[in-house]
This record gives C-alpha cells, sequence and structure tokens, in this order.
C-alpha cells in the first residue's frame, strides 16, 4: 500500500512542479489586439493592387513598427456606397472593433447620388456604431468630387465630411486623397484608382489622423 502511495506521489510531482510555470505564462500571455476596421470603397480595398500595397496594410506595418498591439482589418469593397456599406455594417460589427475609419462616399459622388443621402447613411453608420461600440473611436475620411460635377453639387458633397466630423466630434482626414488625386502618375490607367506609390501617399494621409488617437489608447 505504501508502495502504490509513494508511485502515486512521484507521478503527481511533474504536475506540481510545472502548475506554478502554467500559471506564469497565462499571466504574462499577451492580451487580444484591438481591432482597427477600415470601411470603405476601392480606394481602401486597394483595386488592382496586392493586398499588401492598400494603405491598411501600410498602416499595419507603421503599428508593428512601434509595437503597438492593434489589428487592421480592410473592410474595402470596390464600388461600394454609403447605401452599400450600411448594409453591410452589422455583419461587420459581429465582432469587436475598437476604431473604425470610414472611407465612404467616392462613388456616391461619383454617381451624382443626393448629398443629403450619402450624409444621412454616413450619419447612420456612425450612429450604429457607436451604439453597438460606445467606445469605439471612429475617424472620419473626407472626399471631394471632381470640378465636372459641377459647382453646387461639389460645394454640397465636400461639405459633408467636415459637417459630419464637428457634429459627432469626431477626427477628420480632410481629403484621403490629397497628394494622388489627379496626378497622372500616381493613379491606375483609369485614372481613378491610385497605385501602390499613391496607396503611401494616402498611408500617410490617414496616419497623420490615427496615429494620434492610438497613442492615446496606447498609453
Amino acid at each position: 500500500m505504501m508502495e502504490k502511495q509513494q508511485l502515486f506521489a512521484h507521478r503527481l510531482e511533474p504536475v506540481l512542479f510545472f502548475a506554478p510555470f502554467v500559471w506564469l505564462a497565462l499571466l504574462g500571455a499577451a492580451p487580444s489586439p484591438k481591432t482597427i476596421l477600415f470601411l470603405g470603397d476601392s480606394i481602401t480595398a486597394g483595386y488592382g493592387l496586392e493586398p499588401g500595397d492598400a494603405y491598411p496594410a501600410l498602416i499595419q506595418a507603421k503599428i508593428d513598427g512601434k509595437r503597438w498591439n492593434f489589428k487592421a482589418i480592410n473592410a474595402g469593397q470596390s464600388g461600394d456606397t454609403t447605401a452599400g456599406g450600411l448594409n453591410r455594417l452589422n455583419w461587420l460589427l459581429r465582432n469587436r472593433i475598437d476604431v473604425m475609419v470610414l472611407e465612404l462616399g467616392g462613388n456616391d459622388g461619383l454617381r451624382g447620388l443626393p448629398a443629403q443621402t450619402t450624409k444621412k447613411n454616413l450619419q447612420a453608420i456612425i450612429d450604429a456604431t457607436k451604439k453597438k461600440y460606445p467606445d469605439a473611436k471612429v475617424i472620419l475620411a473626407g472626399m471631394r468630387v471632381p470640378p465636372n460635377m459641377g459647382a453646387d453639387y461639389a460645394n454640397q458633397f465636400n461639405s459633408i465630411f467636415p459637417e459630419l466630423a464637428k457634429k459627432n466630434q469626431i477626427p477628420l482626414i480632410p481629403f484621403i486623397l490629397e497628394g494622388v488625386g489627379g496626378v497622372r502618375e500616381l493613379n491606375l490607367a483609369d485614372g481613378i484608382h491610385p497605385t501602390a506609390e499613391g496607396q503611401e501617399i494616402i498611408a500617410n494621409n490617414v496616419w497623420k489622423v490615427l496615429e494620434p488617437v492610438l497613442k492615446k489608447m496606447v498609453n
């Protein structure tokens, strides 16, 4: 009987020995990364390019360079409008997000859709996101329509983004295509979609606004 007890105790020794180290490993495990959702159209999707060339991937590289614990999710869909983004939103919000970069409206403008409809859809996206995740940060990416859409329409459309940013007290990227839009060598043959070099400039435009937001979340 004594031999069996000694054998049983002997078999338990490895478990008892390793248990503290298991707990230490669990306690020291890195927390799950915070999520940045990039909700957009072909600009965000990186139309015509490799996934790694789209600006969300370039943003991820900047984040990794700082050793910050954030994960960028590219939810760009070519051809998407604000209505399309709103329709996809519930599915996208199934998983928790901590930051949303909202880049939609360009296709609305190119199609000449009513500016008030675009504004209403963007507000609905902001409202739904904040309702589901009250602590989530929303960053709005501004867009502009080309002059051939007419001065009146351009004024109405271009004012959507600063007005929404002010109303909701959220950060604004004044014009996400700054330095890229209308620059022939920075766009593909269609003259609309940025090249890989153009995406690098877009990433810098976004980073100027996004970095301070993330920095506050880290500190």
